[in-house]
Formats: structure tokens, C-alpha cells, sequence
């Protein structure tokens, strides 16, 4: 075997290695990070919370994952993936036993803030993988990735019979033993991305100014492209927490069936990312995001529909009429929404290193902040609007006009870049004589 070959299959598996112990620790960390979309139930009942403060609470840790992505983004640009990413999971994993010692409202929002550092790991992460890639596999590299997503789903599907078993506080321990026990395996299993190697070796290449690092962020695109994924990642996230409440209100399920339907949205919206980022790659992130946001409008506009029962003058007198949609055509709806929202999420991150290959962590920081303000932000406000509309449909309302804007924005941009376009081609064959 030649030197190159041999080289060539060392970089392979050491990106393998990168990427499926990213996957993989992302995922333990979601888990984390989306801990009180079934703790928080519990809570809600022992503390008589109103349907607004259960919103905070369950949004208070993605606020916090979502504020310290761009920050990670950087220090993993500047120190290293590996480093940052295992002090982040260590972190988290001390406020999340903390937290099973938390006792009054106030202590519990303090202990969610702490625990929501589990959620800024996907900068980290994006930021880690991509520079083990080349730009042609980066849409599939993250697209995997993005898979950690499904810790969603493995919390509604385990939290309940723990918390039935033995309590939300032992929910909160299990998880935080689980993230330190991942932590310590990614350190040891992993190692420093090429860049940060070669930055070792040679002294050269060294990391911008800190400043420096936020120059793309004065690029009005990099703010659509976090628009986009407020809708594809935060409402996945809001909906992710929000569910099991949903379920339970609307239908009357138990808490345990209610997480496992809640699940059966969150695992198509996780697991086909990976697919989604492979379409990216194929057919463009664009025609992508297209599809996302078209057929998610449609799911919206079907869920937003409430109870109604209505009378109509008939020929032979009053006709009455009820419409409501049962549980199982809900969890189907639901399940075609977050199967696009996957498919969107990856198509967002494509983009990055494509547009941005040198400020992967601070855009991919940016975007996914952003994203991430989507989940702290939606559950709350599904809860006001439930507080103030009593319609309990609200939610899927707000979420129709946030996709139907992003939508609208992608158009309108696409539009003027490809007149921008024609008109330079035009420029090129027609000079000015």
C-alpha cells in the first residue's frame, strides 16, 4: 500500500471516527437539552404552573443552548472541537444533577439554564465535523449529524416509565450520569480536527481576532438563512416539547402514551436529516427548502384547523355539522411535517460551509442561535396564546405564518439573485461599445 493510500484511509477513518462520535454525543446531549418536554409535565401539576410558566420553563434550556452557540462556534473555530465539545457535556452534566435538587419555580428556571449548555453542542459539533470533510460530502456529513436530533425522541420514550417508576428526579440524575459517562468516551475516542492539527504543527494559520470572527454576520443572507431555521430547528424543537401537553389536552392521553406519540414526530424529524443533507448534495439545498417550506405551509394549515361545530340552513331546516381531527390523522399530519422539517434543517446547514468555509463556527453559531431562540421562544408563546385564545390549534397558527414569511422572503431573494444574474450574463455577452 502506498504512502497516499495509506494517508488517504487514515483521514477516512479518523473522519468516520469524528463523525459518528459527534452523532452520537449530540444525541445523549439532545436528550438533555429536551429533558423537560416530560419532567416538565410532572412539574407543572406538583407547582400548579399556569400553561405560560410550564412554556418558560420548558423553553429556558433552549434559551440558553440557543445564546451560546455562536460563542462555542468561535472557541471550536479557535481551540478545537474535541476540547470544547467534551467541556460542554461536562458542564451540562453538573446542572443537570443539580437540577434534581431543585425544589421552587425559581430554582428549577435557574437549573433549566444550565442544563439548556447541552443544546449549544451542535454548534460545536457542525463547526467540528465539517472541517473533516470535503465540500461535495460536508451536505452529508451534517446531515448525519443532525441525526443527534432523535435524543428527542429517546426522551419521550424512556423519561416516562423512570419518571412513573421512580420520579423527575431521577430522570434529571440517569440523564446527567448518562452525558458525563459521553463526555469522557468522546475525549478518549476522538481526536483534533485536521485544521487545529496542522495549526499545532506548522504555527501556521493561527485563529483570527475575535472580532474578526463575526465579519460574515454583516451579510444579510446569513440572517435569512437563520430565519430558515428558526422554523425547520425551532418550531421542531417547540413542537418536540409542546407535543406530549398537546396530547394530553387535546386527547386525554397519559403522560407515557402521550411522549411516545409525541416521539413518533420527533424521530422522522431526526432521523431523516441524514437524508436530507444527501438530497442537498444531489439535487441543491434550494430546491430543498423549497419542498420544505411548501408542504410544511400545507401540514400547518391542516393542523391550525380547530374543534368547530357549526349549523348551516339547510332546505328541510338547520344542518349541523362538527369538525375535528382525530388523534390518529393528527400523529400522521404531524408525522409529514416533521419528515420535511428534517429534510429542511439539513438544507439550511448545507449552505455554510459552501457560503462560509472559513466561519463555519461563528455562522453555523449564528444560524443555529437563532434556530434555537425558535425553541425557547414558540413554547412560550403557544402557551400565551392558549392563555388568551383558549383555541387550542393556536400554536399551529403562529406556526403557519412563520413558514408562510419564510416562504415568501426565499422567493423574493431567489428572484433578484437570478435578475442579478441575467443581467451580468447580458452585461458579459453585450459590452458597451
Amino acid at each position: 500500500m502506498s504512502k497516499a493510500i495509506r494517508t488517504a484511509t487514515i483521514q477516512d477513518y479518523a473522519a468516520t471516527r469524528a463523525l459518528s462520535m459527534s452523532t452520537i454525543a449530540f444525541t445523549v446531549c439532545f436528550a438533555v437539552w429536551t429533558i423537560f418536554s416530560i419532567i416538565g409535565v410532572r412539574i407543572k401539576a406538583e407547582l400548579g404552573l399556569t400553561d405560560t410558566q410550564f412554556g418558560l420553563l420548558i423553553g429556558m434550556p433552549i434559551l440558553t443552548g440557543s445564546l451560546v452557540r455562536m460563542l462555542l462556534g468561535i472557541w471550536t473555530d479557535r481551540f478545537g472541537g474535541r476540547l470544547v465539545y467534551t467541556a460542554t457535556m461536562l458542564a451540562a452534566a453538573a446542572a443537570t444533577f443539580l437540577l434534581a435538587f431543585a425544589t421552587t419555580y425559581p430554582q428549577m428556571l435557574l437549573a433549566a439554564l444550565g442544563v439548556g449548555l447541552a443544546g449549544g453542542s451542535f454548534a460545536v459539533g457542525v463547526a467540528y465535523v465539517s472541517r473533516f470533510y470535503s465540500a461535495g460530502r460536508q451536505g452529508t456529513a451534517l446531515g448525519i449529524f443532525g441525526v443527534g436530533n432523535v435524543g428527542a425522541a429517546v426522551t419521550k420514550f424512556v423519561a416516562p416509565f423512570v419518571l412513573l417508576a421512580w420520579g423527575w428526579q431521577s430522570v434529571a440524575l440517569i440523564w446527567a450520569a448518562a452525558l458525563a459517562v459521553m463526555a469522557l468516551v468522546f475525549w478518549f475516542t476522538t481526536e483534533d480536527d485536521p485544521v487545529i492539527r496542522e495549526r499545532r504543527i506548522s504555527g501556521a494559520g493561527q485563529a483570527r481576532s475575535f472580532l474578526e470572527e463575526f465579519t460574515p454576520l454583516k451579510d444579510v443572507r446569513v440572517w435569512r438563512f437563520a430565519l430558515y431555521y428558526f422554523f425547520a430547528f425551532g418550531a421542531f424543537v417547540a413542537l418536540a416539547l409542546w407535543l406530549p401537553r398537546y396530547l394530553i389536552g387535546v386527547y386525554g392521553f397519559d403522560i407515557a402514551t402521550a411522549g411516545m406519540i409525541g416521539a413518533a414526530y420527533s424521530i422522522p424529524a431526526s432521523i431523516f436529516r441524514a437524508y436530507g443533507g444527501v438530497l442537498s448534495d444531489r439535487i441543491g439545498a434550494r430546491t430543498v427548502l423549497y419542498w420544505t417550506f411548501a408542504v410544511s405551509a400545507v401540514a400547518c394549515a391542516v393542523l391550525s384547523l380547530p374543534v368547530a361545530d357549526y349549523t348551516v340552513r339547510g332546505i328541510n331546516g338547520p344542518i349541523s355539522f362538527h369538525f375535528e381531527i382525530g388523534p390518529v390523522a393528527f400523529v400522521a399530519v404531524a408525522f409529514v411535517l416533521g419528515f420535511f422539517m428534517s429534510l429542511g434543517k439539513a438544507a439550511v446547514y448545507k449552505h455554510i460551509p459552501v457560503y462560509y468555509p472559513q466561519n463555519v463556527g461563528a455562522v453555523g453559531g449564528l444560524v443555529g442561535m437563532i434556530g434555537g431562540l425558535g425553541g425557547f421562544v414558540l413554547p412560550i408563546a403557544f402557551g400565551a396564546l392558549n392563555d388568551l385564545t383558549g383555541v387550542w390549534s393556536s400554536c399551529f397558527m403562529l406556526l403557519l405564518g412563520i413558514v408562510l414569511g419564510c416562504f415568501a422572503w426565499m422567493h423574493v431573494a431567489i428572484l433578484r439573485l437570478e435578475q442579478a444574474r441575467a443581467l451580468a450574463e447580458q452585461a458579459v455577452a453585450s459590452p458597451a461599445e
